[in-house]
């Protein structure tokens, strides 16, 4: 069981989440909620997609299954792994930025349960997105990592947050991004493997380049020195 009722809406309700929850998230992109409501009621199509994938993969199947979810209570092991691990790697960058497992805004606007687990497995595996890729989570970081999702998902919010995110870049960091960030991000989107088919929990004690190499990550390329000619 997702926690969180879930709100059954008709067409004109959903649209009018939508929209009101593009606009409050444009307004300010710190509202988890409202990114959540967006993606929620804008994405369902690509959600039934993602469960169709899910279902023709074996990993798949077992996540659907057995449904784990992405907590505290469930992955703090992962503080305890050796420092090569993909867990302990995950677990690092949880704890460099004082992020919690349990900070994600539950799923309301799905019609089954079976979408809305779908829905939040796609929430919970960011944070796991952000490790394996190795993108920080500032402004190009998080529309970097957008762009990816958008590929591997095909969530509308992914595409309008990359709008969003860049509309607010400096110039400087609009070069950076377009000349730097997303020719990588298109690449190592279609490189890796079907990500939402990945039952994560169970490669924690895996080596991290090994995961990598065996999912076809390509982690993000350093950022460009400052020319200082």
């Amino acid at each position: 069981m997702i926690e969180g009722a879930r709100i059954h809406l008709n067409g004109w309700q959903r649209a009018a989440v939508a929209l009101g929850s593009a606009v409050g998230a444009l307004l300010d992109p710190r509202r988890a909620d409202l990114i959540a409501a967006l993606g929620e009621t804008t994405g369902k199509p690509a959600f039934e997609r993602v469960l169709q994938r899910m279902k023709n993969s074996p990993e798949g199947r077992a996540i659907l299954l057995e449904r784990p979810r992405i907590i505290s209570t469930k992955v703090g092991h992962a503080w305890d792994l050796p420092e090569n691990t993909f867990g302990a790697a995950y677990a690092r960058f949880m704890g460099s930025r004082n992020f919690s497992p349990d900070d994600r805004p539950p799923v309301r606007f799905m019609d089954t349960e079976e979408l809305a687990y779908v829905a939040m497995r796609a929430r919970e595996v960011h944070d796991f997105w952000h490790t394996l890729f190795g993108l920080p989570t500032n402004l190009i970081g998080e529309s970097a990592l957008k762009v990816i999702e958008f590929e591997q998902m095909l969530l509308p919010m992914c595409l309008m947050s990359v709008v969003g995110g860049t509309a607010r870049f400096s110039e400087k960091q609009r070069s950076m991004f377009y000349q730097h960030y997303f020719p990588w991000a298109l690449q190592a989107g279609v490189r890796c493997t079907d990500l939402m088919c990945v039952y994560y929990e169970r490669h924690f004690h895996d080596d991290l380049d090994v995961v990598r190499k065996r999912w076809g990550i390509i982690p993000a390329p350093p950022a460009p020195k400052p020319n200082l000619a």
